[in-house]
């Protein structure tokens, strides 16, 4: 993978796509969800900045997301998740009412989803050798 994305590149952008899930929620109290609940009253203008700077990183991954994957392949991606979660029960892994544990797997694997997003391009050119053109947006 001369030309093409690094692990680290990918690594770099699953990070990313984590520190937006899990900043936006998670099962501990260290969200922003439970963050703007609880000071709404006291800091309306600073939850409603961060709310949106949250909403924009949303919109640009899943906008990524869907435009790389298509819906064919976010379908196959959760299908997959779903199967990875399903696998963990099966065996007793994970059990099923271990909640907290199967928020976080839910997290990481959404994560994954979003970082695949992020990297497919670079990753079906280097696999291919073929480059992607969009179509401009009028």
């Amino acid at each position: 993978m001369s030309e093409g994305i690094s692990f680290k590149g990918i690594g770099a952008r699953f990070v990313f796509a984590f520190l937006l899930v899990c900043c936006t929620w998670n099962p501990t109290r260290y969200n922003y969800v439970e963050w703007a609940i609880a000071q709404w009253s006291n800091l309306m203008p600073l939850v409603v900045f961060v709310g949106l700077v949250l909403l924009a990183g949303w919109i640009y991954y899943l906008r990524v997301t869907a435009r790389a994957l298509g819906v064919l392949g976010i379908m196959l991606s959760l299908a997959l998740s779903g199967t990875v979660i399903w696998i963990l029960f099966y065996y007793n892994v994970v059990s099923t009412q271990s909640t907290t544990l199967i928020s976080w797997l839910a997290l990481i694997l959404f994560s994954f989803i979003l970082a695949m997003g992020m990297s497919w391009s670079h990753l079906s050119r280097s696999w291919s050798g073929q480059v992607e053109v969009d179509d401009k947006d009028n």
